[in-house]
């Protein structure tokens, strides 16, 4: 399948991506997955808000990373920034600056490490991996090589952002322990 063909198809609430051609839907997430969407979500919104910083999106939102060879992603949260606002149109046409992915016992769509290798060779600068099992968040810097800089928050710990600074989010909010 080709972008064009893709983002010609009717709008889905169901997680869907675009890998080189190939498309991969997946069932609807589960609850406790959806929570920690929200606890994130409620958290980054007025954070970004009321610095201007940009904008907070959320699944399923398509984040089209390569039209040519047919990348199309759905990252559960992603932030743009305002200086970057021109990619978000109708979708996002270019790479995120961060992307958060909460991993949940049973990956839904493709593996982790493919994901991370895509967001790291178009541009994103940070993913945030919020990992259910182990009610931790990495937070990833990145660059085209790949992951720079890995830092593990653990409980009461704040969350430090390169891209958007001290939220003041910590796991202990986002997994609610």
């Amino acid at each position: 399948m080709t972008t064009a063909e893709y983002l010609q198809r009717p709008e889905a609430v169901y997680p869907q991506e675009l890998a080189y051609g190939v498309l991969h839907v997946a069932d609807s997430p589960v609850a406790s997955h959806q929570r920690v969407v929200v606890e994130l979500t409620l958290a980054l919104v007025p954070y970004v808000r009321e610095r201007r910083l940009g904008e907070i999106l959320i699944a399923p939102m398509d984040v089209v990373l390569d039209r040519e060879n047919a990348l199309v992603v759905q990252p559960d949260l992603l932030f743009v920034a305002d200086s970057r606002r021109g990619i978000v149109t109708d979708r996002v046409y270019g790479a995120p600056d961060l992307v958060i992915e909460v991993l949940s016992p049973h990956p839904r769509i493709g593996r982790l490490d493919q994901h991370l290798g895509w967001f790291a060779q178009y541009g994103v600068r940070e993913c945030w991996l919020a990992d259910l099992t182990g009610r931790h968040i990495s937070v990833l810097a990145l660059n085209s090589d790949g992951v720079t800089r890995q830092r593990v928050v653990t409980g009461a710990q704040s969350v430090r952002s390169d891209v958007l600074g001290d939220l003041g989010v910590s796991p202990m909010q986002v997994f609610g322990y």
